[in-house]
């Protein structure tokens, strides 16, 4: 288990803290093509998929591009584009453009279930209301929709975190710019803390928007009283 006395020396040590190749850079890195990553996946995605729930139409396409997100690698993509040439090539375009295919699948699947599957009932008695298709879209579809919505955005984070780490081996850097550079310098210690390192960030992240798909979600104290009704 020397290793471990390793590992801990190696964050222990200040030059790892500082610099350009420091920890708190690599991860400013990280963070940053990821959550731009996410960004872009939503702002393509979610509307997208709420039109078609709205229409209950694009079942197959929503299919075909879960199915094709999963068999798909994102490490072959961006070898890919890293091949192409300019705007492409060696750049942070061909990470982002990887990483926002990758994000796109669980993001635009959720949200078109979501709305889709929305309560039959609601919708007809808003529309019996005289609600427009777009006033049952926000003011119903959309919040019966939120939960399974937040769901998917939250699947793509964590993966968008979990999978830039690779972007290192091909273009850019991160925290998995660590690893390879451990794996250059055959230094087994900093190999693991650069995977401590995502691994803490995944965790984070996971537990951040959990809590944000709490907070957002506007029938979860409706489901949370009918359970301690139910109890």
């Amino acid at each position: 288990m020397g290793w471990i006395g390793d590992v801990l020396a190696w964050f222990g040590n200040p030059q790892n803290w500082q610099g350009p190749n420091g920890i708190p850079q690599r991860l400013i890195e990280h963070v940053g093509v990821s959550a731009a990553a996410l960004g872009i996946a939503c702002a393509l995605a979610i509307p997208i998929a709420l039109w078609l729930g709205h229409l209950h139409r694009g079942g197959g396409l929503a299919v075909a591009v879960s199915n094709v997100g999963r068999a798909v690698p994102t490490f072959a993509v961006l070898v890919i584009l890293v091949l192409l040439p300019d705007p492409f090539g060696l750049s942070t375009l061909s990470i982002l453009t990887a990483l926002v295919l990758f994000a796109i699948p669980p993001i635009l699947t959720n949200t078109y279930v979501g709305v889709r599957e929305a309560d039959p009932a609601a919708v007809d008695a808003a529309r019996g209301m005289g609600m427009s298709g777009p006033q049952v879209l926000f003011r119903v579809e959309l919040p019966l929709a939120t939960g399974l919505l937040m769901d998917g955005v939250r699947l793509a984070a964590v993966q968008v975190i979990a999978t830039a780490t690779i972007a290192a081996l091909v273009a850019g850097g991160g925290l998995g710019a660590i690893i390879t550079d451990g794996f250059g310098r055959q230094d087994q210690a900093e190999v693991i803390g650069g995977a401590i390192c995502v691994l803490v960030l995944a965790l984070s992240v996971e537990g951040g928007m959990a809590l944000l798909q709490r907070r957002v979600d506007p029938l979860r104290a409706v489901r949370e009283r009918s359970l301690v009704a139910a109890a």
